[in-house]
């Protein structure tokens, strides 16, 4: 029998965090709670979820420096950042540390499930995935059994998000995708609004990972006023 998804709530809200709860077992996901940063960070260590719901505003430990220290020690595991605040920065911050997504407050029950249903479903997708090696011919090498992608036969460490980006766009090389194109097929999401910032900023991040000079990518290129498109790396 297949085991229960697991999803890690760390929130100091105890309302929220009953709420949360509640809805989730009622989808049938297992749930386990901290209610500061620091409790967080070490279940997301040791209970292994299968995504975490992460408030920003956490005692002992912010979320951003939880998410942060996560990645740091090679933890992808995705992580969606729960804001209070409607600010641009705290959005685009959290993914520049390797958040998967997030979600502002007061946000709908049904958005929420959408998104960790989205989120988990991405992951199931990539352990499933077939056998194979992309090879773009200039030192980028993806492995799509391994989930593992090497530059000059140097191991590249990215976000599962930053993976996805990256494994979609070379299966369809010369191809353009527009922001939305690319919200809906790599992030699972049947609506847009001000999230396409979300790919911009992957993007971004994705290049300085995998680029020699981000500001004159050779691999992920952009059709001004279309959208993005894998190249061969040939400059």
């Amino acid at each position: 029998m297949e085991r229960k998804k697991r999803v890690l709530i760390v929130e100091d809200e105890k309302n929220i965090v009953d709420i949360l709860r509640f809805n989730l077992q009622r989808e049938g996901y297992e749930t386990a709670e901290a209610y500061d940063g620091e409790a967080g960070l070490q279940l997301a260590e040791t209970e292994n979820p299968d995504l975490i719901l992460l408030d920003v505003m956490l005692p002992k430990l912010i979320g951003f420096e939880v998410c942060k220290r996560l990645r740091e020690k090679g933890n992808n595991v995705p992580v969606i950042i729960l804001t209070a605040r409607e600010e641009e920065t705290d959005k685009v911050l959290g993914l520049e540390i390797g958040a998967d997504d997030y979600i502002t407050k007061p946000f709908s029950m049904r958005e929420l499930m959408a998104r960790v249903k989205a989120n988990i479903r991405r992951t199931e997708m990539r352990m499933d995935g077939g056998s194979s090696v992309m090879d773009t011919g200039s030192g980028l090498v993806v492995n799509t059994d391994t989930y593992q992608v090497t530059k000059s036969g140097k191991a590249v460490d990215l976000t599962q998000r930053e993976y996805e980006l990256l494994t979609f766009l070379a299966s369809h090389p010369g191809k353009v995708y527009s922001r939305i194109d690319l919200m809906e097929q790599v992030w699972n999401y049947g609506y847009v609004g001000d999230d396409v910032r979300t790919v911009d900023v992957t993007v971004r991040r994705l290049r300085e990972k995998i680029e020699d000079d981000p500001a004159n990518p050779a691999y992920i290129l952009t059709r001004r006023g279309v959208g993005y498109y894998f190249s061969g790396g040939q400059s």
